[in-house]
């Protein structure tokens, strides 16, 4: 193992928890329909992009011989499931307000098919070790400071700390096994985190959009939305911006995902939950936990 790896923390699976998405409104971040399309775009992706990387991983499962990584691996695959079940209930949600879900879903599905069975293993498991890297900083970011979602309806607040908390545990499993038995080139390491950004960004507004034309907005209001809310995550003081520092450390030669702390608050998610076996309040403490 790296020998710089300092922060390491191993998955749990946690399942059958109920963030009574039901409850939900429509636009649940702060009554924005631009933020809370964006954060929905995302959680579209989720439910077949966790199964590709349960795939991707499983093609080197039989490689591995490190027992501490195959129970790692076995658990990564355990919270990676229950990830895509959760987020299932949030875009049939999305599914009942009008949205084109299965059309995104479709797409994505024929995507990761000719990913899996036209790129080589090493390729997907790059693929899947740098999206782990991204979705961590992003829990990362989301959760450190209160104000990021401080308007963000509770539920799915809580929602998005349950998949922030495990995202941390199993960050460096994927890469563990690129590393370890993939025999990744390390021009197709750092290639990978570049692709998987422009894509996960790219795909991601264009469902914005077209979520967004679904709720009613015409193209000069979709235009105005974008152009008032993408600084909020891209501009010179935006969320996503923040943390391209520990971004750009991927591509250090000597990287590995648990070199970078786990959030100081993750204790405060773990014991409320063991106490009280209840997500929402959970949720609840570790965002108030946030600086």
């Amino acid at each position: 193992m790296n020998a710089h790896v300092q922060y390491q923390v191993d998955p749990v699976v946690r399942s059958k928890l109920d963030f009574k998405l039901e409850e939900v409104p429509r636009f649940w971040f702060a009554g924005d329909p631009f933020r809370t399309r964006v954060f929905d775009a995302l959680s579209l992706t989720f439910p077949d992009g966790e199964r590709y990387f349960i795939e991707c991983v499983r093609l080197f499962r039989d490689k591995i011989q490190d027992p501490d990584l195959q129970a790692r691996v076995a658990d990564f695959i355990k919270q990676e499931a229950q990830h895509g079940i959760a987020h299932d209930k949030m875009n049939q949600l999305m599914k009942e307000q009008g949205m084109p879900v299965d059309q995104f879903t479709t797409i994505l599905k024929k995507i990761f098919r000719f990913e899996l069975t036209k790129r080589s293993p090493q390729y997907n498991i790059a693929m899947t070790a740098a999206a782990e890297h991204l979705t961590a900083l992003m829990a990362e970011t989301f959760y450190s400071k209160k104000e990021t979602l401080q308007e963000v309806h509770p539920y799915v607040r809580a929602l998005l700390a349950w998949h922030s908390i495990e995202e941390m545990e199993h960050r460096d499993v994927a890469f563990d096994v690129m590393q370890q038995v993939g025999e990744v080139p390390e021009a197709t390491r750092k290639f990978t985190l570049a692709m998987t950004t422009v894509l996960m960004l790219g795909f991601t507004l264009y469902r914005a959009n077209v979520m967004l034309r679904c709720d009613g907005f015409t193209g000069m209001q979709r235009l105005q939305l974008f152009a008032k809310g993408l600084p909020w995550f891209l501009g010179r003081k935006g969320i996503l911006t923040a943390m391209k520092k520990e971004y750009l450390d991927w591509y250090k030669a000597d990287f590995h995902p648990s070199q970078h702390p786990v959030i100081h608050q993750y204790d405060v998610w773990v014991k409320t939950y063991n106490e009280t076996s209840d997500p929402i309040l959970a949720g609840q403490a570790f965002w108030e936990a946030g600086y």
